[in-house]
């Protein structure tokens, strides 16, 4: 924030007072990527449909074949009572996907493509004209064309690949054909809905937006729902939004905070994590960090399965150390969650 005051006067003492209360916004955070205004939001969809063109690779559930017939009868085929298509070039797939807020007909967007019968494989097959429905029932969108499946995958494989083989995706496959009406706060007001509740974020937005368009035009709610006066007219009101969104917010310090992926073992930190003295036996594994310079190195060597450390060291560099000796992410987590609760481990430590 640049501030320029010319003239000693009594501006010179609101400029100063907006210096002093906003020093610096080096660590500043704009309020778009802050929050979302109620109303605006993405509204999915879903269809069922037939994918044609296998190599094969088709299924042959009683669905599919009844979709096929009803469809053969839509185009003016009439096949005789009883008919089975058995064929391996068709697949029963569920169609999903999500429309943007404010989605005008005409526009496109991507669609996910899944089978839902025994079909080994959707590669090389082209997905039939498909009506797509929102939660009301309506149809919003109409699906079709070509799949395509990464990764080099054959069409028939095992494993990861087999089920990697049975989604696929359609680039701007949709079109819209209804508009979602999408609501922009009632006469007087806006509603900001924060992404991540904090009464503390909440508060500060409201501080800003009253610095800028007067004091009493924004009230935290709550520390999720920050309500803004804004102009009636709608163009006004649209422009209104846009310099809303471009304001800036002081940013909190970053929490330290730890991530552990329970099922691969990794370890993710948003800043460097320290531990304080503390003594972890877990198992066949020892871990002791103490003030008392034992080694040399920031991470000694281990002996067998025990660790000895200095008070201070990274936790990024033990979380290397154990796995170097093979501790498993159960281990992993039992240590951490050891050392937090004994106060050790100063950040925030979430599991997933």
């Amino acid at each position: 924030m640049n501030i320029v005051c010319t003239k000693k006067s009594r501006w010179f003492n609101v400029c100063l007072a907006i210096v002093l209360i906003y020093p610096s916004i080096a660590n500043a955070q704009r309020i778009k990527d802050l929050v979302g205004v109620q109303g605006v939001r993405h509204n999915q969809v879903i269809g069922y449909g037939l994918v044609s063109g296998l190599e094969g690779t088709g299924d042959q559930t009683p669905f599919t074949n009844q979709t096929v017939l009803n469809l053969m009868q839509q185009m003016g085929v009439n096949l005789p009572p009883g008919t089975n298509p058995k064929s391996r070039n068709l697949a029963a797939v569920m169609v999903t996907g999500q429309m943007e807020g404010f989605s005008q007909p005409g526009q496109t967007f991507d669609v996910t493509v899944s089978s839902i019968g025994t079909a080994k494989s959707l590669r090389g097959g082209t997905l039939l004209m498909t009506p797509l429905k929102g939660a009301d029932g309506q149809i919003y969108a109409i699906a079709q064309g070509n799949l395509t499946i990464g990764n080099g995958l054959t069409p028939i494989a095992s494993g990861p690949q087999a089920l990697a083989g049975k989604v696929s995706m359609i680039k701007n496959g949709a079109t819209v054909e209804r508009l979602v009406e999408s609501s922009l706060g009632d006469e007087n007001y806006v509603m900001l809905e924060l992404k991540d509740n904090d009464f503390s974020t909440a508060g500060r937005i409201a501080e800003v937006l009253n610095l800028r368009f007067g004091n009493g035009a924004a009230q935290a709610q709550n520390g999720r729902v920050i309500q803004v006066r804004a102009p009636q007219n709608y163009n006004d009101r649209v422009a209104f939004i846009g310099q809303m969104e471009m304001l800036d917010v002081p940013a909190e310090p970053v929490v330290p905070k730890v991530v552990l992926n329970t099922r691969s073992g990794s370890v993710v930190m948003n800043q460097a994590v320290t531990l304080d003295n503390c003594a972890v036996s877990h198992g066949d594994i020892s871990i002791v960090v103490s003030d008392n310079p034992l080694v040399t190195q920031p991470v000694p060597a281990s002996v067998g399965k025990m660790m000895v450390l200095n008070s201070g060291v990274l936790l990024s560099d033990v979380v290397k150390a154990l796995n170097s000796i093979g501790a498993s992410p159960q281990d992993l987590l039992v240590i951490l969650q050891s050392m937090k609760a004994a106060g050790a481990l100063h950040a925030e430590l979430e599991v997933i």
